[in-house]
C-alpha cells in the first residue's frame, strides 16, 4: 500500500474537508481511507499503487484550494497497539 499526503491551503471548516475528500475520490477512484484535516492543513489516502501527483494536485486546485505538495510513501498496516 502507498500512503499519499497532500499539503493543502485554504480549508476553513468541515465542509471544506468534505470538498477535498470528494475531489480526491473523484480523481482517484481506487483511493481508500480518504481523510482531510483543516487543522493539519493536509489530506491523506491509501492506494495499492503510486498515483500521478500532477493529476491529484490539479484535482485539488480545480476545487479552489491550493495543493502545496504531494508526498507518497510505502504504508504498512499496524496491528493492535502499534505492533505489526
Amino acid at each position: 500500500m502507498i500512503k499519499t499526503t497532500l499539503k493543502i491551503d485554504g480549508m476553513m471548516c468541515g465542509m471544506c474537508e468534505a470538498h477535498i475528500c470528494d475531489a480526491i475520490r473523484k480523481a482517484i477512484p481506487q483511493a481508500k481511507k480518504v481523510a482531510a484535516s483543516r487543522t493539519k492543513k493536509e489530506a491523506t489516502f491509501l492506494t495499492e499503487e503510486a498515483v500521478d501527483a500532477v493529476s491529484v494536485k490539479n484535482a485539488i486546485d480545480e476545487t479552489g484550494y491550493a495543493c502545496l505538495s504531494v508526498e507518497s510513501a510505502p504504508y504498512e498496516k499496524k496491528g493492535w497497539f502499534g505492533k505489526k
